[in-house]
C-alpha cells in the first residue's frame, strides 16, 4: 500500500471481532495490523444478546466491527440493528463465507457499511478500509467537537441559542464552525438568519455516498464565517421516517473543528441518534414550572435510552428571578445542576430576529451566550447552590421522579 494510502488509516483504531470462528480472526487480524499501524482488538466468540452487546461497546469502546455472518445469518443479522442502537456511528463490515449476492444486500440493508469474504484477499480488506476512512474521515484527524442544544419542550428558544452560540463560537475561537438545522418538522435557522437555500439536509443524505468536499460546499451556507446547514423549506417524503443522522454528523465532525446541531426535540431515534453522537448536550428549558416536568421527562426518557447524563448540561433559559422558579429551587427539584443561565431580553432578541443577525456582545443575552462559551471551552466548574428548604416545590415533581 502507498503512503498516501497508509495516512488515510492513520489513528487509533479497536476492532470488535464478533466472530465465532477463531480462524476469522486469526486470518484477518495480521491484515489489520499491516494497514492501521495502531490496532487493537476485542472478541466475542458467540453471538451476543442486546444487554452483551451493549456492555461490550461501553467496556471496550471499539470504533470498527467485524461481524461473522454464516452459520445462523438471522441471528447474526439481528445484532446489526443492536450494534447500531448502542453506537450509530460504528462501522460494521459482515464476513461472509461466499460471494452471495442476496446475503450480500440482507446485510447491507439492515446497516453493515460494508462486507468481506474468507477467506480474505488483501486488496479486498484494504478497499474496505478506504470505504470506512472515507465515509468516517474524523478517523484520519483529531475530530471535530459536537454540541447538541436541545429543548425540554418547544418554545424554550433552543434555536436562538444554538444560533447564537455558533457565531459566539466564531468570536472566540478562530476554527471551522458549523451551524446545521436538523430539526425536520420545524427547523427555523433560515428565518432567524434570513438565509436561503436550495438545498438541505435532506439532500446531504439522500447522497451521503458521494458527499465530497465541494458537494458539501454547495449544501451549506456562509453566515458570518459560519457554515449553515438547513432544514427542508417545505415537508419532502421520507421525512417521517429519519431515525439516524450519523452520516451528516460523522462527515462534518472529521470536516469542522467545532459543530453545533439545532434539534427539534429530545424524542424520537432521529433526535436520539443526534444525542449519541454528541460530545454535550446543551438541554433549554426556561425556569416555568410546566418547563422543568419537561426536562424531568426529558432526562428520564434519555436515562432509558442510555444518553449518558455525563455529557448533559442544562440551560436555563429567559432567567428572571421575578418570574417563575429561582435558580435554587430548580437544581434541587430536577436533581441535577444548572450548568448555565441566560438572561431574558426580549427587546434585544426581537431586534436581532427583525435583523437576521447574532446578538452583539453589549447585550444581556449576548454577555450570557458568550459566558456559555467561555464555560464549555474553558471548563469551568458551576457554582450552583442546593436550598435543601423547598418540600413545597419538591412535592411537585415527586409524583414524576419515582
Amino acid at each position: 500500500m502507498s503512503q498516501p494510502d497508509a495516512a488515510k488509516f492513520a489513528g487509533n483504531w479497536k476492532a470488535l471481532f464478533i466472530c465465532p470462528k477463531q480462524q476469522i480472526i486469526r486470518d484477518l487480524a495480521p491484515l489489520l495490523t499491516r494497514y492501521l499501524p495502531n490496532f487493537a482488538a476485542a472478541e466475542l466468540n458467540v453471538i451476543p444478546n442486546r444487554r452483551q452487546i451493549t456492555e461490550a461497546i461501553a467496556v471496550e469502546q471499539p470504533n470498527l466491527c467485524f461481524l461473522e455472518v454464516d452459520d445462523a445469518p438471522d441471528r447474526s443479522l439481528a445484532v446489526i440493528p443492536d450494534l447500531l442502537r448502542a453506537d450509530p456511528k460504528l462501522p460494521i463490515v459482515a464476513v461472509l463465507s461466499g460471494n452471495d449476492h442476496e446475503q450480500v444486500l440482507r446485510c447491507l440493508r439492515q446497516g453493515a457499511s460494508d462486507f468481506l469474504i474468507h477467506p480474505f484477499v488483501p486488496e479486498h480488506v484494504e478497499a474496505a478500509l478506504q470505504k470506512i476512512s472515507r465515509l468516517q474521515p474524523s478517523r484520519s484527524k483529531s475530530p471535530g467537537k459536537v454540541y447538541c442544544v436541545m429543548p425540554a419542550k418547544g418554545g424554550c428558544g433552543a434555536s436562538t441559542i444554538a444560533s447564537n452560540f455558533a457565531h459566539q463560537l466564531k468570536r472566540q475561537a478562530d476554527k471551522r464552525i458549523l451551524l446545521a438545522d436538523l430539526d425536520p418538522l420545524a427547523g427555523t435557522l433560515s428565518f432567524l438568519l434570513k438565509i436561503k437555500s436550495s438545498y438541505s439536509f435532506m439532500d446531504v443524505l439522500a447522497r451521503s455516498s458521494e458527499i465530497d468536499a465541494d458537494l458539501w460546499k454547495a449544501m451549506v451556507t456562509d453566515r458570518n464565517g459560519v457554515d449553515v446547514l438547513l432544514s427542508p423549506e417545505v415537508m419532502t417524503e421520507g421525512m417521517a421516517e429519519l431515525s439516524d443522522a450519523s452520516s451528516i454528523i460523522e462527515y462534518a465532525r472529521g470536516t469542522y473543528d467545532l459543530v453545533v446541531l439545532d434539534t427539534g426535540s429530545v424524542y424520537g431515534d432521529w433526535n436520539l441518534s443526534q444525542a449519541r453522537l454528541a460530545d454535550e448536550i446543551l438541554l433549554v428549558t426556561t425556569n416555568e414550572l410546566t418547563a422543568l416536568q419537561a426536562v424531568q421527562r426529558a432526562l428520564s426518557y434519555m436515562d432509558s435510552n442510555n444518553i449518558g447524563r455525563y455529557k448533559i448540561r442544562l440551560i436555563v433559559n429567559r432567567y428572571d428571578r421575578h418570574v417563575g422558579l429561582s435558580k435554587d429551587v430548580i437544581g434541587t427539584a430536577l436533581h441535577a445542576d444548572i450548568f448555565h443561565i441566560l438572561p431574558t431580553d426580549y427587546e434585544a432578541i426581537q431586534k436581532a430576529l427583525m435583523e437576521g443577525k447574532p446578538l452583539p456582545l453589549n447585550t444581556n443575552f449576548g454577555k450570557g451566550v458568550a459566558g456559555l462559551v467561555d464555560r464549555l471551552i474553558g471548563g469551568a466548574e458551576p457554582a450552583n447552590k442546593k436550598n435543601s428548604s423547598l418540600s413545597g416545590i419538591l412535592s411537585l415533581f415527586s409524583r414524576t421522579s419515582s
